[in-house]
Formats: C-alpha cells, structure tokens, sequence
C-alpha cells in the first residue's frame, strides 16, 4: 500500500526495514552478516556514545541511553538500509549551552520540540529542502563545532584541575591558560597513550575499531599501574545498570517560546547531519534512502530519546561507514547494535567505572579532527569570494558566538549572495537590427526601442530593468519588452513592469510585450497586468509584435491597437 506517495517520488511511506526484507527477502546468511555488523558497530558505539554525552555536559550514561532508544527507532522506522543512529558531536556545543542554561529538563522540552518539527519536515516532505542548506554553511559551522569540540576536551586531556569550564571559546581557553600549571603528567599520558593507540591503529590496522582499543589500553594502564587520573567513577559514580523511567519536562509556554531557536537548530542539524549520512551510505552501496521517512524516524528518536534519560540525537556517518564496511544487509544491524549496548548497561556498566576520562578525551580530539575536515575547509578557500565569505562567517560566528545564530546567518547571507549571482545571470539588453542578434523577418521600424530579458525575471532584477529604461534619453513611440527567455517571474517583476507601462502611458508612449510564454503569462492573467497593460499589447512572438509596431508609427495608428486609456496608478504598484 502506498502511503502519502510524493509528487516526484512514488515509493511507499515506509521503513527501509520493511521494504529491504519485502524487496530482498530475509534468512540465516543475511542474518549473520546483520549480527556481526551491529556487534562490531555496537563496540565501537560504546565509548563515543559516553564520550559525546560528557563532552555535551551529561552524565555518560546518557549517551548510552540515546544510542540504545534512538539508535533502535531509528534504525526501525527509518528510511535508509544502513543508518546508523545515536549521538554526535553535531550537538555537542548546542547541548552544553542548552544545560549550561536551563539545566537537562530544559534539553528535554527542547529536544521533544525539535522532535515535533522533525516530523512535520517529514510528513510535509520537507526532505528535499533541507538538501539545500550551501555547502559552505555546512563546511563553516561543521568546522567550527570541531574547533569548539577539541576545545572543551583539553581540561580532561591534560588533567587540569579547575572549576566548570566556561561555555565561550575564548573564556575557556583564557581559564585553561590560567590554569596551565596544574597539569596532571600521568592523566597526560594516559590521554597521550590512548591518542596514539587510536592513531596507530587507524594507519596500520584499519579495520579494527581504533577507538576501542586506545579507550580500553588506557583503562589497563591506568587501572595495572594505579595513576592518579580521573575516571568515569570517580567523576559520575558510575553508570546505573538499569534504564531510567520516563521522564517529562516542566512545560510553560514562556519556555517553549525561550526554547524555540535552540529547538529549531536541533532540527535542523539533525536533519542535514542525518540526511548527509544517508547520501554517504547510499554513494557506498548504491542504494536511495526515503529522506522523509528517514526526518520523520529522526523526530520520533529524539523524543523517545530525551523521555528515556538521553540526549539528541542523528545519523552518524562513521558508525553508519563502519556497519556498511561490517557487512550488513538490512536496518536489523542497527537494532542489534542498540541491543549490545543495551546488554552492556544491563550486565557491564560497572566496568565503565574504570575508564579514564582522559581517554574520551582523546577520542573526542580524533573526532573534532575528522570533523574539521581540514582539507576540505583550505580547498574551499580557493573557492568565489562570496563562497569564502560565507563559509568564514558562519566558521567565526559557531566559534565566537553562538551556533544557533551561525546557521540562520550563514543560511540568510548564502541566499541573498545567490539572488545576487541570479540577477547577474539575467541580462537586459537593447537590440539594433544590425546586429547579428537580429534574426526577424519584419524590419525595426523608427521610432520603435526593443529590450530583451534573457534569464528569471524576479525582485533582484526589477530595478535593475527600471534604472535601465529611466536612462533613456528620448522615449521611443513604441515601446517592446521582449521576454526572450524568461523562465519565470515574480510580483516584484510585475510591479516593475506595470512601472514602465504606466510612465509610457504618461510620455504618450505604447507599451508592447514580445515572447510572451505560458507561465509569464499565466503570472499576468493571476495578477490582472494582462487586463492593465492589454490582451492586444501582448504577443507570442517578436515578429507579431514588429507588425503592431509598424502600424503604430505609420500615419493611421488610431485602428492598430484598442486604445489604453491613461489609468490611476495600479495597487500593486509603489512610487
């Protein structure tokens, strides 16, 4: 049964795991390969889930729990064969400003807010748009949340004994400089060893899960030699053995309207991060993901998430390159990878006691390396100006202000330099009959001016087309607007356009429209210009429009055309 089909995708409104077992089929030889994806992919969920959940301000607990709900919804209800869901350092910064402010219950009512936008994105098949957010927006604030991510783990890394870390980048770096002298040599080196396992493995053994192997050689070390480091015990008390019960948050409406921005922003990320997840997957496995299935999953984890003691949460590229490189065959990969780390919180949550802090430091700093991208971001440099200039703003904003502000900014600046470089695309231009243009069977009488439009005919380039006309030194007695090959146009065009037919009127002038094709047309008839300008005065070819033009300047004018009687102002118009 097709539900809610799209206009331009006709799959069905489901699951990607229920059409890849319809579609595929199911049995013992894709199980197994889904079994040891989702063990491999669950071990190495394990210490970025409590890695990520501390460095965002949360008990490490928390991560667990969102790995273990939302990576199962996610994975059951959403649109993609291979996703793999939990959290991410996406929402690392955005998370420790929201409990910084208003405390876990505030993160709560923000993240079920954001869980209902997600869903309306999906139901509204909103998939689509979000694809659209420019490369350079994404590029700048990614890069930036990775700035801010290898930031907040120095006072682990280096064993620093101070008070909270301040939230803002340059505060936390004037305390961690204040505070330089009380470095902890052996938590030093625990962080040290487990960057270097991590490192090390990556290069020569790739296969294996780096992470894993540095968290869980630094707890050995740390734990045979009996180092004065910090660990996940002595910290937090240890992780609870039991999932928590559900939890709902204090809801006023004064909080929904302070929580909205920080709700929208969660949306988003998770939208983009979650469906960039999806577009890599599909690029490895030659697979298409349902991006409105997959936004509406996404708002329905996160719910569930925070309601079970989590945090936000999306689809994670690395785990998802991970369970793909793993082998797995269908989304039951993802929900046996959320049933490991569920048995690890029911039968081993007192070994994560022993894990050091400083080796989820280390961890987070290889992350905020890959996230930076650092490759991409210097290439990027290279790129037109305004690309730059927008990709270096919405860096310097995540990094210095706020990420919430980064993304609207950066989205707003993106947009209005593209109408720029549209309006530029568009040309206005007058045409001579002895230019090699000129391809027309009816001469260019005296008397008579054309301008052609060639490209969208919108508000960015209304007047322009004005300033154009008013520049005119002598007004012709007939006047032709050639819209040669305009693919659309907009009520500001409209406006602009009536501007001119109105000061032709004036100036005893005749206005003319040439190549007028359905959609500008369709455009007039909705906002009545047809009516004000003339259904006579608008033609679908030049050369119609030429034959008007010679009997308007010839002796006779007065039975070429009706008339059009010099009129008030239209309304649509402004002066």
């Amino acid at each position: 049964m097709n539900l809610l089909p799209s206009r331009k995708d006709d799959r069905p409104f489901l699951p990607a795991s229920i059409t890849t077992i319809a579609t595929h089929g199911y049995g013992v030889g894709p199980f197994t390969r889904d079994l040891m994806a989702g063990l491999t992919v669950g071990v190495v969920a394990l210490p970025l889930a409590m890695a990520f959940a501390i460095a965002s301000g949360a008990s490490p607990e928390r991560g667990l729990f969102t790995s273990i709900v939302a990576g199962f919804i996610l994975s059951a209800l959403g649109g993609s064969r291979f996703q793999i869901g939990g959290p991410t350092g996406a929402f690392v910064v955005i998370i420790y400003s929201i409990i910084f402010k208003h405390g876990y219950d505030g993160l709560v009512l923000t993240t079920l807010m954001a869980g209902v936008l997600l869903l309306i994105f999906g139901f509204f098949r909103f998939g689509a748009l979000i694809k659209y957010i420019p490369y350079p927006v994404t590029t700048g604030f990614t890069a930036g949340i990775a700035v801010l991510i290898f930031s907040s783990q120095m006072k682990d890394f280096f064993g620093l004994t101070m008070a909270d870390v301040p939230p803002q980048f340059a505060d936390k770096w004037t305390a961690y400089f204040q505070h330089a002298s009380t470095i902890n040599m052996q938590t030093l080196l625990v962080a040290g060893l487990g960057l270097g396992a991590i490192l090390a493995i990556r290069k020569y053994k790739p296969r294996i899960p780096g992470p894993v192997v540095g968290v869980v050689l630094a707890s050995l070390v740390a734990y045979i030699f009996g180092l004065n480091v910090e660990t996940i015990g002595s910290r937090f008390g240890g992780i609870p053995s039991t999932m928590p019960d559900i939890v709902l948050p204090e809801v006023t409406f004064a909080r929904l309207q302070t929580l909205l921005p920080e709700a929208l922003t969660i949306a988003l990320l998770a939208g983009i991060e979650s469906l960039l997840s999806c577009v890599v997957a599909d690029g490895m496995t030659g697979e298409k993901h349902n991006s409105n299935v997959e936004l509406s999953a996404q708002g329905a984890a996160n719910i569930c998430s925070v309601l079970c003691g989590g945090i936000p949460a999306t689809g994670a590229i690395a785990r998802t390159v991970t369970n793909i490189r793993a082998g797995a065959f269908s989304p039951i990969a993802g929900i046996i990878h959320a049933a490991v780390l569920l048995a690890f919180v029911l039968l081993l949550a007192n070994l994560a006691s022993y894990i050091p802090l400083a080796s989820l430091a280390a961890v987070l700093v290889v992350v905020a390396w890959d996230m930076s991208e650092a490759r991409k971001f210097l290439r990027l440099m290279r790129a037109p100006k305004s690309d730059v200039a927008v990709m270096c703003l919405t860096f310097g904003i995540t990094v210095f202000m706020d990420l919430t502000v980064a993304v609207g900014v950066g989205v707003v600046m993106a947009s209005l330099l593209f109408m720029r470089r549209m309006s530029e695309v568009t040309s206005i231009d007058a045409e001579e009959e002895d230019t090699e243009s000129w391809s027309n069977e009816v001469p260019l009488p005296d008397g008579v001016q054309v301008y052609t439009i060639d490209g969208p005919f919108f508000f960015g380039v209304a007047d322009r087309f004005q300033s154009i006309l008013a520049a005119m030194q002598k007004p012709s007695k007939v006047f032709i607007v050639r819209f040669h090959q305009v693919p659309f146009l907009d009520s500001t065009a409209i406006n602009a356009l009536e501007s001119v037919h109105h000061r032709c009127q004036i100036n005893g002038s005749t206005l003319l429209l040439a190549d007028v094709g359905p959609s500008a047309r369709g455009m007039m008839e909705r906002l009545g210009v047809d009516l004000r300008v003339g259904t006579d005065h608008i033609f679908t070819s030049l050369d119609d429009a030429l034959k008007a033009a010679h009997c308007l300047v010839g002796p006779d004018p007065t039975n070429c055309l009706p008339q059009q009687p010099i009129a008030a102002r239209p309304a649509l118009c402004e002066e």
